[in-house]
């Protein structure tokens, strides 16, 4: 029995879903926040009303069959064609045929789906099921939570796909049947796969598509291993693996035709040419000479939650549990301060901040374009009394991400990234990997344990774990800060 997500998987590659399939089942940690029976909870925008059929895990079809003689309402119906089992959302009688409605739990379905939707259609359709007309429920980008949910708001229903201007597009009966096809020959594919004597993988744009495969690194360990300045870490190059297959293995040595030619590209090929370090001093030197002390380098951890749980949120609206400071003063001594909540604590979170960022000197922030600056300009929407003093410390922050990201500063061991955890790891200091929290999502699964008040696990632990993790985080920047200052001055 196939599900859709393994036709998924084969059709980008077969290698990504053999390898799923061989690996270890891990308990899945969704990165969106979803604590509601979204489905019944939806049910409600369109009129479910009981008695109704509740599919479950395990049914067999013709449970389902039997349902559709029985009940005008069908919830999460279980049908199968060819062992390829699909999960109906919503299915309803009209007339001598159904209606049906996918549920999209995000805020605007665009078309980038379309092979989950006409699978679907495709295993009812060989089941003989007529289907009338295709809606798509999804959540509503303006709704604002005030008291209880009000599912009639939370919801939209809708005909169309969006655009990417999140525009309403084309009709969703119409994409789908414009995009459907037979799959019976993928799925007779996957019957006769012979998962132990499989071909070499072929490196494909596949393999990178949206994200890198997570496999990647299994299927390619050659690249993993490369040196430092190895021609397979030139960033966004379309042609570094042509050229590593002529003999181009190194940075310094590729060929100008064929590189993009981006700041970024630039300062990787120039740090190779010299001993591993480029530096835009100009730029690093006009970046340093605007931050004034005490330098405020400030982390935040937060949580997106998909139906907003507390008031003056709106679906996917992002709530801030934790945040670090490092204060550093020009004659060089620090001070550290970390605030974690646990429920909703915006408040009283959003007056310490002001209170610990202080109003002199210099903020600073890793991508604080996409996340410090927008999370402070989020509490000042949602607490006007505090607006003009949250807004001012908007006003000092300054981004370190841009020295990177811009080109002016590139050391060969980054290795064609530009994560704070990279270059933090360049430096003979402490490092992410001593930490029993070490990447951002963990932090949020562990204090998920808090906010949901699980007495099964070691809360103090919890709490220990994430103030480290958070604290490293604004501790790394100012290593960073100094890094560069010490940088400059030796050149």
């Amino acid at each position: 029995m196939y599900h859709i997500s393994d036709v998924k998987k084969y059709t980008r590659c077969p290698h990504l879903y053999v390898n799923d399939l061989m690996s270890d089942k891990q308990v899945y940690q969704p990165f969106v926040r979803l604590d509601e029976q979204v489905t019944l909870l939806a049910g409600k925008k369109i009129g479910l009303k009981a008695p109704f059929f509740l599919g479950e895990k395990n049914d067999t079809c013709d449970k389902s069959f039997n349902a559709l003689k029985e009940y005008e309402w069908l919830v999460k119906a279980r049908f199968e064609y060819k062992q390829l089992r699909v999960k109906v959302p919503f299915l309803h009688k009209v007339n001598d045929g159904w209606d049906l409605y996918f549920l999209y739990v995000g805020l605007y379905p665009h078309m980038d789906d379309m092979q989950f939707y006409c699978d679907t259609v495709w295993v009812l359709e060989n089941n003989h099921i007529k289907i009338n007309n295709i809606y798509m429920l999804h959540l509503n980008a303006n709704y604002v939570r005030h008291g209880e949910l009000d599912e009639n708001e939370l919801f939209v229903v809708g005909d169309c796909f969006y655009n990417g201007r999140n525009n309403p597009s084309m009709n969703v009966k119409e994409a789908i049947y414009k995009s459907l096809k037979d799959i019976s020959g993928t799925l007779d594919e996957m019957d006769s796969l012979d998962i132990h004597h499989m071909s070499e993988p072929v490196r494909s744009n596949k393999c990178i598509q949206r994200q890198k495969c997570k496999y990647y690194d299994k299927c390619f360990p050659h690249e993993a291993s490369a040196p430092d300045n190895s021609i397979l870490t030139l960033i966004a190059s379309q042609h570094k693996h042509d050229m590593y297959k002529h003999h181009i293995k190194y940075l310094k040595d590729a060929q100008l035709d064929l590189v993009e030619g981006s700041r970024q590209q630039f300062a990787q090929i120039m740090a190779d040419k010299n001993n591993g370090l480029f530096i835009d001093k100009i730029a690093v030197k006009n970046w340093l000479n605007n931050i004034t002390y005490p330098i405020t380098f400030l982390d935040f951890e937060w949580e997106r939650f998909a139906i907003p749980p507390y008031d003056g949120m709106k679906p996917y609206d992002v709530m801030p549990f934790e945040y670090s400071i490092f204060k550093l003063y020009e004659d060089g001594h620090y001070e550290k301060k970390v605030y974690l909540n646990i429920d909703d604590d915006r408040l009283d979170m959003a007056k310490h901040l002001i209170e610990d960022v202080g109003e002199k000197g210099s903020v600073i922030a890793y991508n604080a374009e996409g996340a410090e600056k927008l999370r402070i300009a989020e509490f000042a929407r949602v607490f006007p009394e505090l607006s003009e003093s949250l807004l001012s410390i908007n006003e000092r922050m300054e981004d370190l991400q841009l020295l990177f990201t811009t080109g002016s500063i590139y050391d060969t061991r980054m290795r064609g990234q530009w994560s704070l955890k990279v270059i933090m790891n360049m430096m003979n200091d402490k490092s992410y990997k001593d930490l029993d929290i070490n990447q951002g999502m963990e932090a949020v699964f562990q204090w998920r344990y808090l906010d949901r008040h699980d007495d099964s696990v070691d809360k103090e632990k919890i709490i220990y774990d994430l103030k480290k993790y958070c604290a490293m985080d604004s501790y790394a920047m100012m290593v960073v800060y100094n890094w560069l200052v010490k940088i400059v001055d030796e050149i």
